[in-house]
C-alpha cells in the first residue's frame, strides 16, 4: 500500500470558479425553494409544507384544533429541517388574519394583534387547524393533479406544489428576498380575481384596460383606503412593477377627528407614538389632545383632539399623512416562479393567462385521472357481472379449487384484476350480488366516462368547467372589497408658519428702532418701559402666525414672523440686529395682518398707493424698496384699509391743512412713488418746510379726534365736509389752535 495520494482522478478547479459555482447553486436555491412563490399555488416551500403536513395530519376545518408544536415538529421533521421557530412564524402569518387576506390556518390562543404581530405565544401554547379556504389549495392533491418529489431525506414523497382551484398568488399576495431579486406581491378581492379570470376565459385577447375594469387594485385586509390613481394602477398592472399609496380613514365626530383603519402592516401604538413626538416638540400646537380608544369592538379607534373648531381637520390629517405612518406605500414587484420554473416578473394579464393554463392543465390531470379510475372499475364489475351470471360455478371453483384465481381466469377469460375483485369479496357477499346494481353502477359510470371524454376532447367545454368551479368558489369564499379605492389629493406638512400658534399679539415699535411682542391686544404700547431717550413710535395688533412689516425712513419694507419677536416684558432689542437698512436711514412705520390685508403707503411729500401685505413682504435682510421717496421727505407709517371703495382719505400737513377725498381714488400698487395725494411744493419739501404729518383711512361713520397741545377737535362727517375736495388739492385750514396737529385718532362708529 503505497502512502502517496492518487491525484491524477481529481478535478482541479480555480478558487474563483469554485467560489463562483457555489454562489449560484446558492442563489438558485434560495430562488426556487425558499423566497419566491409558486405561479401554481402562489406558497413558498415552507408554507406549502406547512399546509401539506396539516392535510396529512387530518386538520382539516372541521377537525379539532391541534398542537401547533406537534404540527411544526412534523413539518421540520418530514419535510423541512430548518429551524422550528422560523417554520412557526410562516405558520402564525398565515394564520392571522390582519396579514393574509384569506388565512390558510385557524389559530387558537395568541396569535399576535395588528398593533403587534410579533406579540404571538410559543408553539406550545397555541392550537391550529387548517381553514375552509384551505380547501382551495388540498381538494385536488390526490387525484393525479401535480407532481410529487421526494423529501429531503427520501423516505416519503411530497407535492413540488399544489393544485389551486384560483390564483392564490394574487389573493394572499407574497413577500420575499432572493439573491439578485424580490417579490412584493398585494393581496387582492377574490371576486375580482375571479371576474378576471372569466373575462380571460371568454375574451382571451382582452387587454389590461379590460381587466382593470374587474381588478380595481389591490385589496388589503385592512380597511384603509387606496389613494393611488386608476391610471396609476393600470400602468402598474400592466409593467407588473411599481407602488400604491394607502392612506388611513378618519371621521370628524363632535369636533375630534378619530382614526378607524390603518394602512397594512401599520402599527396603531407607532402611529400614537409619532404623533405624540410632534406634540411633545411644539410641532402640533394644534392638537391638545391624544387618545387610543382601540378595544375588540373597535379594533382601531385612535382619537385627535384639535385646539378648537376653528382648526381644519383635512389640513390638519394631511399633514399627519405626509409625517406620520398614517399614509404608507407599498411596493409591487410581481415576481414569481412560473409553470416552466424559472422565476420572473409577470405583468397581470401575462401572470392571469399563464395561470388559466395551470388551471387548465389541473383540471385535465384530474379529469383523466378520474377516467381512468372509472374504466378501471368498469373493468372489475365487468368481472363481478360475469360471476353473477356464474354464481354458482364460481363459488364452487372458490370452494374446491387449490388455485382459484387461475381457475377463474382460464374458466371465465377473466384478466387477473377481474379474478382479484371476485376472491376480494365474502362469499356470502358473492352470493348476494344483483344484476341491477351492477348494470345500475355501470351505467353511471359509463355516463360519467362519457362526459368526461366530452371535456378533454373540447377546449370549449374545458373552459366552461373552470369558469364554474371558479364562480363556484367565489360564491363560497368571495366577500367585498375592504380596501376602498378613493384618489386623494398629496398630502403635505405643515409649513413652520402653520405650525405657529395663532396667538394675539401687539408689534411694538420704538423711535430708536427696537422692537418686541406684547401678549394680547389690551396692552397700552404708551406705558411700556423704553430705553433713556427713547420713546413709543408705532404699534400694530396681529397674531403669532403672521408677518410683521417694519417701513423705514427710505421707503424700504422689511418683514419678520411675528412669533420670532422679543417679548414686551424686556425692552425689546434693535430691529438693527435683525435686517440691514440703508446707512443714515431710520423706521417710520410698522404693521401686521393676512397677506390679503390692505394699506395706504405713502410719503411725507404728499404721494401714495393701495398695496397689500403680500406685496411688502420679502425674505431679504436689506429689505424691498417699497416707496420711492421724492428727496427730502421720508415714507410714513401705513394706514389700515377696511374697505377700499366705500372709505376715505384725510391728509394733514404741518401748516394745519386738511383735505379729504374717497380712497378709490388712489391706485393700487405693488411698488413706486404712487400718485399725489394732497399738494406739497416739491421745493417747499426739499427744504423740510411743509409736509404731509398724518394721514388718516377712515368710514362715514368715523370720527377723527385731531389733537394739538392739550386740546382736542372731534370731527364727524358732516364737519369733515368743508375739508373735502379733490384729490390732489392744497386743502383747508383747520380752525385757529388747531393748525398744529401733534395727533389723529380715528375713533371707529358702530
Amino acid at each position: 500500500m503505497s502512502d502517496q495520494f492518487d491525484v491524477g482522478v481529481a478535478e482541479s478547479v480555480s478558487v474563483e470558479e469554485f467560489t463562483e459555482g457555489a454562489m449560484l447553486n446558492y442563489a438558485m436555491y434560495v430562488i426556487n425553494d425558499r423566497a419566491l412563490p409558486h405561479i401554481g399555488d402562489g406558497l413558498k416551500p415552507v408554507q406549502r409544507r406547512i399546509v401539506y403536513a396539516m392535510s396529512e395530519l387530518r386538520l382539516s376545518a372541521d377537525a379539532k384544533y391541534s398542537k401547533s408544536a406537534r404540527t411544526v415538529g412534523d413539518v421540520i421533521g418530514k419535510f423541512h429541517p430548518h429551524g422550528d421557530s422560523a417554520c412557526y412564524e410562516a405558520m402564525v402569518l398565515m394564520a392571522q388574519p390582519f396579514a393574509y387576506r384569506y388565512p390558510l390556518v385557524d389559530g387558537q390562543g395568541n396569535w399576535g394583534s395588528p398593533d403587534d404581530p410579533k406579540s404571538f405565544a410559543a408553539q406550545r401554547y397555541t392550537e391550529s387547524k387548517l381553514t375552509k379556504y384551505a380547501d382551495v389549495l388540498l381538494s385536488e392533491l390526490g387525484q393525479g393533479t401535480v407532481p410529487w418529489q421526494p423529501n429531503f431525506d427520501g423516505t416519503i414523497e411530497e407535492p413540488i406544489h399544489l393544485p389551486s382551484r384560483l390564483p392564490n398568488i394574487l389573493l394572499n399576495g407574497g413577500m420575499g428576498i432572493a439573491v439578485g431579486m424580490a417579490t412584493d406581491i398585494l393581496p387582492h378581492n377574490l371576486n375580482e380575481i375571479a371576474a378576471a379570470c372569466i373575462r380571460l376565459l371568454d375574451k382571451p385577447r382582452s387587454t389590461i384596460k379590460d381587466i382593470c375594469e374587474h381588478i380595481k387594485g389591490p385589496d388589503f385586509p385592512t380597511g384603509a383606503e387606496i389613494i393611488s390613481s386608476s391610471d396609476d394602477l393600470c400602468e402598474m398592472y400592466e409593467s407588473g412593477r411599481g407602488a400604491v399609496r394607502a392612506r388611513a380613514v378618519y371621521e370628524v365626530e363632535s369636533g375630534e377627528i378619530v382614526i378607524t383603519a390603518l394602512p397594512h402592516q401599520v402599527s396603531g401604538t407607532k402611529v400614537l407614538e409619532q404623533i405624540a413626538t410632534q406634540m411633545q416638540a411644539k410641532k402640533l400646537p394644534m392638537v391638545v389632545d391624544l387618545r387610543d380608544e382601540s378595544d375588540h369592538e373597535n379594533p382601531t379607534r385612535i382619537v385627535v383632539v384639535p385646539r378648537s373648531n376653528r382648526v381644519n381637520s383635512d389640513e390638519l390629517m394631511s399633514h399627519l399623512f405626509a409625517t406620520t405612518d398614517l399614509e404608507r406605500s407599498y411596493r409591487i414587484n410581481l415576481n414569481m416562479i412560473g409553470i416552466d420554473g424559472k422565476p420572473g416578473v409577470r405583468p397581470l394579464v401575462t401572470l392571469l393567462k399563464e395561470w388559466l393554463v395551470y388551471r387548465s392543465d389541473t383540471v385535465l390531470k384530474r379529469l383523466k385521472f378520474r377516467l381512468d379510475k372509472i374504466l378501471d372499475r368498469l373493468h372489475i364489475l365487468d368481472g363481478l357481472l360475469l360471476a353473477y351470471l356464474n354464481i354458482d360455478e364460481v363459488i364452487r371453483i372458490i370452494r374446491e379449487e387449490d388455485k382459484p384465481k387461475k381457475a377463474l381466469m382460464s374458466n371465465f377469460k377473466l384478466s387477473e384484476i377481474q379474478a382479484n375483485a371476485i376472491l376480494d369479496i365474502r362469499l356470502r357477499q358473492l352470493a348476494r350480488l344483483e344484476e341491477e346494481k351492477i348494470r345500475g353502477e355501470k351505467d353511471e359510470l359509463n355516463a360519467e366516462r362519457a362526459d368526461i371524454e366530452k371535456i378533454i376532447n373540447s377546449k370549449a367545454r374545458l373552459k366552461t368547467l373552470i369558469k364554474k368551479e371558479i364562480v363556484a368558489d367565489a360564491e363560497t369564499f368571495g366577500d367585498d372589497r375592504r380596501s376602498a379605492i378613493v384618489t386623494r389629493e398629496e398630502a403635505s406638512a405643515f409649513k413652520e408658519k402653520d405650525l405657529i400658534s395663532t396667538e394675539p399679539v401687539l408689534i411694538v415699535l420704538s423711535s430708536n428702532g427696537w422692537i418686541r411682542a406684547a401678549k394680547g391686544h389690551d396692552t397700552n404700547p404708551r406705558d411700556l418701559s423704553y430705553r433713556s431717550g427713547d420713546e413709543y413710535l408705532g404699534s400694530a395688533p396681529g397674531r403669532t402666525n403672521q408677518d410683521s412689516v417694519f417701513i423705514d425712513s427710505t421707503g424700504r419694507a422689511y418683514a419678520l414672523a411675528a412669533h420670532t419677536l422679543p417679548s414686551a416684558r424686556g425692552q425689546g432689542e434693535p430691529l438693527t440686529g435683525r435686517v440691514n437698512p440703508p446707512e443714515g436711514a431710520y423706521f417710520t412705520g410698522v404693521v401686521t395682518g393676512d397677506k390679503e390685508q390692505q394699506f395706504l403707503v405713502a410719503s411725507d411729500a404728499g404721494y401714495g398707493f393701495v398695496a397689500t401685505l403680500e406685496d411688502m413682504v420679502t425674505k431679504n435682510k436689506a429689505g424691498k424698496s417699497l416707496v420711492t421717496v421724492p428727496k427730502g421727505s421720508v415714507a410714513m407709517q401705513p394706514a389700515l384699509v377696511s374697505d377700499f371703495d366705500h372709505e376715505f382719505i384725510a391728509a394733514f400737513t404741518n401748516e394745519g391743512r386738511l383735505l379729504i377725498f374717497p380712497l378709490r381714488d388712489l391706485p393700487m400698487m405693488v411698488r413706486g412713488k404712487g400718485i399725489k395725494i394732497i399738494n406739497i411744493p416739491s421745493a417747499r419739501v426739499k427744504e423740510r418746510l411743509e409736509m404731509m404729518t398724518n394721514l388718516v383711512v377712515f368710514s362715514e361713520v368715523d370720527t377723527l379726534v385731531v389733537t394739538s397741545g392739550k386740546r382736542t377737535l372731534s370731527l364727524k362727517i358732516d364737519e369733515l365736509e368743508h375739508y373735502r375736495g379733490e384729490r390732489a388739492r392744497r386743502g383747508l385750514k383747520l380752525p385757529r389752535g388747531f393748525q398744529k396737529v401733534d395727533g389723529v385718532e380715528r375713533l371707529r362708529g358702530d
